[in-house]
Order: C-alpha cells, then sequence, then structure tokens
C-alpha cells in the first residue's frame, strides 16, 4: 500500500459563527474541533500531516503545535482547490493523499480505513440526505458510475432533485492530484477553484471513481455557526452515553451526561443526571457519582462515594471513599482507601491517609495527613504567607479539634489531640493534647456600638 498524506482544510473564517476564533478552534466535546481531526487523521499513521490555515493569523498552529504536522497559509482563500494547493509542496508524488476538513470533526477511524480499501483511484466519502441544501450533488449515469460533483449554485433544477451529497472528503493518488489541481479553473458562480472539479477530470482520463458511504450520517457533518455546533454537541454526547449504557453503566438520563475526554468505567459503575467528565477519567467497579458532579482528570478507585456537586481535579481516589456533597478536591490531591472528605471540604495538593476524615467545612492545602486522622469542622491548614507556600504534617491517629488553624510549616504529632479553636504555630508532641485559647472573661457593663447620626 502506498505512503498517506492527510491534507487538513482549515482557513475558513467562519463568519456566521459571529467570534474572533478561528473557526476550528471552536471547541466540541471539550476540545477543537480541529484536533479531533487531527486525533483521527493520526491513527491512520500518515507518512506527513498538512494543515492548511488561513484566517485567524497564527492562532491555529500555535494551538496546535503539540502535533507533529506541517502547517501552511492559504492566503487568500480561492476556494478548496486553491487550499489544497498550498499543501502540495510538501507531498511526494508516489503516495495517495486523503483531504479532510478542520470543521468536520467527528469523522471516524472506520469510514476513513474503509476509503483506504475501497481501491486504487479517486475515493469520495458521500453521503444520502434527504434534504441535501447546500451540499454538491453527486451525479451519476445510467449504469450508476459516478461522472462528476456539480456545486448547488451551478446545479440544474434536475440535479438539485439529487440525494447523494459530496462530504468534501477524498482519497486521490498524489501525482494525479498534483495534475488535477493544475487545471482547475474558477469559472463558477462562486468565482472559487473547486476541488471538486478533479472528480470531472478523472473520469474523463478513465480514473475508476469509487464511493464509500460513513456508518452514521453525523461523521461528516460540517460546523459553520454556533447552532450547528450546538447540534452536533448533543449528538455526540447522546453517542457516547450509548457506548456507556452498552457497556453496563447505569446512566440515570443518558441525555443528562456530558463527556469532554475519555471516561473509563468498570463494573455496575452508576452516573446521575447533570454530570461533566473532562480529560481522562476512570471510575472502578461500583463507583457512584452524584448529581451535578464534574470530575476532570481524575482516577477513582471502586466502590467509592461521591456525593452531589462535588469537583474533583487532576486526583487520585482510593477505595470506598465517601466524598461530598460539595466538595472540592484541587490538582495534586490523593485520598487513600477508606477517606471522607465531606460537605464544603477543599484539598488542595494533599495525601489524606488510610480511614482519615475531613467531614465540614474544612480546607487542606499542602499536606500530609496520615491514617484514622480527624479533622474538625472549620479547620484550615495555614499553608500561605503571602510569598511562600509550606507544608503541614498531621501524623497517624491525631485528633483536630474544630475551628483550629494550623499554621505551616508544622507538624501535628501522632496520636496529638489539638483542643478547638486552637492556632497552631509550633509542632505539637505526639500523644498529647495542647490547644491556645485565651482565658474566658465577661466583661460587665460593655455596651455595642450604635450607628452615629449622620
Amino acid at each position: 500500500m502506498k505512503a498517506l498524506n492527510i491534507v487538513i482544510l482549515a482557513a475558513g473564517k467562519g463568519t456566521r459563527m459571529y467570534s474572533d476564533k478561528p473557526k476550528v478552534l471552536h471547541s466540541l466535546a471539550g476540545k477543537p474541533l480541529i484536533q479531533h481531526v487531527l486525533d483521527c487523521a493520526l491513527s491512520l499513521r500518515p507518512q506527513q500531516i498538512c494543515t492548511v490555515y488561513g484566517h485567524g493569523g497564527e492562532a491555529v498552529p500555535q494551538a496546535m503545535q503539540q502535533y507533529d504536522a506541517k502547517f501552511v497559509i492559504q492566503e487568500p482563500q480561492l476556494g478548496t482547490g486553491h487550499a489544497v494547493q498550498q499543501a502540495m509542496p510538501l507531498l511526494q508524488d508516489d503516495s495517495r493523499t486523503l483531504i479532510l476538513y478542520g470543521d468536520v470533526p467527528l469523522i471516524q477511524h472506520s469510514t476513513l480505513h474503509q476509503m483506504q480499501k475501497a481501491g486504487e483511484g479517486l475515493v469520495l466519502l458521500s453521503v444520502n440526505l434527504e434534504n441535501p441544501a447546500g451540499y454538491g450533488r453527486i451525479v451519476r449515469d445510467s449504469e450508476g458510475d459516478v461522472q462528476r460533483i456539480v456545486e448547488q449554485k451551478d446545479a440544474t433544477p434536475e440535479e438539485l432533485q439529487i440525494q447523494e451529497v459530496n462530504t468534501g472528503i477524498m482519497l486521490v493518488p498524489t501525482a494525479q492530484l498534483r495534475e488535477w489541481l493544475g487545471k482547475l479553473s474558477n469559472d463558477n458562480a462562486q468565482g472559487e477553484y473547486y476541488l471538486t472539479d478533479i472528480v470531472e477530470m478523472a473520469v474523463g482520463q478513465g480514473v475508476t471513481v469509487h464511493s464509500v458511504q460513513p456508518a452514521q450520517a453525523w461523521e461528516v457533518d460540517g460546523i459553520n455557526n454556533k447552532m450547528q455546533l450546538a447540534n452536533l454537541e448533543r449528538v455526540w454526547q447522546k453517542e457516547v452515553a450509548a457506548r456507556l449504557l452498552t457497556q453496563g453503566v447505569t446512566l440515570i438520563d443518558p441525555a443528562r451526561i456530558d463527556v469532554r475526554g475519555n471516561l473509563m468505567c468498570g463494573r455496575d459503575a452508576e452516573i446521575d443526571v447533570g454530570c461533566i467528565f473532562e480529560g481522562q477519567v476512570s471510575l472502578g467497579d461500583r463507583v457512584k457519582v452524584g448529581a451535578y458532579s464534574i470530575i476532570r482528570n481524575a482516577s477513582i478507585a471502586q466502590d467509592t462515594q461521591i456525593a452531589p456537586y462535588s469537583h474533583i481535579d487532576s486526583s487520585e481516589v482510593g477505595a470506598n471513599c465517601h466524598i461530598g456533597p460539595y466538595a472540592r478536591l484541587r490538582p495534586g490531591s490523593k485520598l487513600h482507601d477508606h477517606a471522607h472528605v465531606g460537605n464544603f471540604v477543599e484539598i488542595k495538593n494533599s495525601e489524606i491517609g488510610q480511614g482519615s476524615k475531613a467531614n465540614h467545612l474544612s480546607y487542606i492545602g499542602d499536606s500530609t495527613v496520615g491514617c484514622r486522622v480527624n479533622i474538625g469542622a472549620g479547620t484550615i491548614t495555614c499553608n500561605y504567607d503571602g510569598a511562600n507556600k509550606f507544608r503541614t504534617i498531621i501524623e497517624d491517629d491525631a485528633f483536630i479539634g474544630s475551628d483550629t488553624q494550623l499554621v505551616a510549616p508544622v507538624t501535628v504529632g501522632k496520636g496529638a489531640t489539638i483542643g478547638a479553636g486552637s492556632t497552631i504555630t509550633k509542632d505539637t508532641p505526639a500523644g498529647e493534647l495542647t490547644l491556645s485559647r485565651s482565658r474566658q472573661l465577661t466583661i460587665a457593663g460593655w455596651q455595642r456600638p450604635v450607628k452615629g447620626k449622620k
């Protein structure tokens, strides 16, 4: 099989998006449209990928600089044929070139692989639509062979009745693509160089034109405005929900889940309504995620329960933990098995040992908490002095009374008890009670201030 080049056309302005951002950088399922296309392109293991960009200056190549792809600018924009011409100096003739589009984000590997297997010659990806308005029509002869593609503005009334349309995605022998592009004319209603005109040239030279159709029509849906973007987002989320259900995940309402990345679930995982999963997330067996929780780049081990409205970001959670409701785990947090993090508790860059609990209204930042520690309501670690951050260490079996401030750097010894309402600025000994309070006083005759007259 010949080497494969992939050219992604991404130069469109996206006027109907009403945005200063290039159209292909708008997000679907948590990542830019063009990133979906690049990821699919890479799955084909091509010899090279060339992206043609235009509007938005260097925003597109800068946003996608993590990819091993070449970027060439199309300036001015004179049509799809002209766009592909910009990439031709980078392509070797002894290869095949696959044309993709940066605003058609959900094209699937299986469909493109099917195109590769369709045979030599020119391979088109077409689709039949009940309403083909706006698309170029596939014109076939009486034998059913493809003859040409006619754009809507150039079509006759009879041709407008055709329901098989061109998606724009095609696979072409590179040497012939170079030849045909050199013969393009802009003598049409748009005054542009249509890539689709090469089909008629191929037929004229006796080159076989194959056609392939995607498994799902949404694979070739393009984005031109925010309504189309929102609709395709829902289509994709419905597809993701169907896959999860097929794998045995319980979704309380499949219409109310958003996966903006990759979600891996174990057996009997259960997800309530309104949950959002971003980046790489894994849920172990029997994990339950409560309503309206947001989980980003995190792993949750088996039998953990996450109560509603909890936020977990870039964290690791062990087995049999209880989180929330309204808990927040910020980046760098690690909970060992059987840990409890309750309502309105925030954990940041901290390790919480096995069986330890912070059940109410606490902030634990830059801390190492041992096993079986109890952290009372209202406790905070004062980890920041305005310029630098310091670490708090709470050793095994410590008991921290409510409304305690631990001013880092400080260590609470093993089995120590801190009396409620204390501000701890020095290390506390193991196994002892430590507290810091002023003696309670009653000041006789004291009166509250009154508001003065204006």
